[in-house]
């Protein structure tokens, strides 16, 4: 078997118009050479990444899904055009081939890379790499390395600074996540009022403007197969922006799933920090805050908000599953995962811990009664 992530095959509703995107790419002075094999990366809670291996190229597809709540979060013409900026400061962006905005195509923007060819570290590391504790916490370091290397791009001067609003990061986020969760709300979800509030009033100056990449995590990665500790290129930078590397690295911890976390967060956990030789999630923030000289004594509050944020993505999804907008089985207990970020949110903030015990309590007994027996 091997551990380079090949994809697999095309989720069923969405399929692409490969003879579209096979006669746009030729248009646009792409020398492809036929037949193709088209398969999709797993995943599809945000865009739908697909591979084209042609006979004489190798090329990854991304485009929105449909049915989408906010199509702002899914600019395809943005993420392309960051990744371009990108390319000569942080070498590990992918190649970018083409972007295309006629939905007459295929009906939504979409856009063209090189695929990078590695293995992406997912739930589960291959076995294949034989991976101990000195190898795990060297892939740890060096995936945080890589974060620290992208928070010290030199931007200001560039056409980087096209790409954010830079200083006051911390309050829009804060409020621009706050209406997203009011707008994408079901019935069957908490109203994190609480923990709205709380945000709100604790909303720090920002530490620093850099170059952020809002949705890093190790399933955004791709590991050398002759190295595989060593990263070679970061994925998915739709949601990139200049702003506070804090709230970054507090938006990385909501994924960052502990061996002794509860049942619900390791059924969710989609990348490997549960292993012996990763950092806890407080060995992280000391790592980043040592190695960066950073220093903040409200680190809560970006470990809350990036719960919450994380918590306003699930409910997005969520709500195209509630409304029917997508039938994608692995979004149908969303609602339970949104109900535990809450707990956890009001657990950070040190109030209500009895109240939140017993939530918990409740929705752990729930889930184990939709898991599949």
């Amino acid at each position: 078997m091997s551990v380079i992530d090949m994809g697999g095959q095309v989720r069923e509703g969405e399929e692409l118009d490969v003879r579209a995107v096979g006669n746009w790419l030729v248009e646009n002075g792409c020398e492809i050479e036929g037949p193709v094999e088209v398969t999709q990366y797993s995943g599809g809670a945000s865009n739908w990444t697909y591979r084209l291996k042609y006979l004489n190229d190798d090329l990854i597809l991304r485009r929105p899904p449909k049915g989408t709540k906010a199509k702002s979060a899914h600019d395809m013409a943005r993420e392309f055009q960051v990744q371009n900026y990108l390319a000569e400061f942080y070498p590990v962006v992918p190649e970018m081939v083409a972007l295309c905005q006629d939905e007459s195509v295929i009906g939504c923007d979409f856009y063209v890379m090189k695929r990078i060819e590695g293995i992406i570290p997912r739930a589960k590391l291959p076995p294949e790499l034989k991976f101990g504790e000195a190898e795990v916490r060297e892939l740890c370091i060096n995936v945080l390395d890589k974060l620290i290397e992208l928070h010290q791009i030199p931007y200001e001067g560039t056409k980087l600074e096209k790409i954010g609003k830079g200083d006051g990061y911390c309050r829009r986020q804060v409020e621009g996540w706050d209406s997203r969760y009011e707008k994408a709300h079901t019935m069957n979800v908490p109203s994190f009022k609480f923990v709205r509030h709380w945000l709100l009033d604790n909303i720090p100056e920002d530490s620093k403007t850099c170059v952020i990449h809002n949705d890093w995590r190790f399933d955004n990665i791709i590991l050398d197969p002759n190295n595989p500790t060593q990263v070679i290129g970061v994925l998915d930078w739709e949601m990139a922006t200049l702003g506070d590397p804090l709230m970054d690295l507090g938006s990385a911890l909501a994924y960052w799933v502990e061996d002794t976390d509860n049942q619900i967060f390791k059924s969710t956990r989609r990348q490997p920090t549960h292993l012996k030789g990763m950092f806890s999630r407080k060995e992280v923030v000391e790592y980043y805050l040592k190695k960066t000289g950073l220093q903040t004594d409200n680190w809560t509050f970006y470990e809350v908000f990036g719960i919450f944020r994380l918590a306003v993505i699930a409910q997005q999804i969520y709500y195209r599953y509630y409304h029917k907008q997508t039938t994608n089985p692995a979004f149908k207990d969303f609602w339970i995962v949104i109900h535990a970020l809450h707990i956890r949110a009001l657990k950070l903030i040190g109030l209500h811990k009895l109240e939140a015990n017993e939530l918990a309590q409740k929705y752990i007994a729930k889930f184990k009664e939709l898991m599949p027996k």
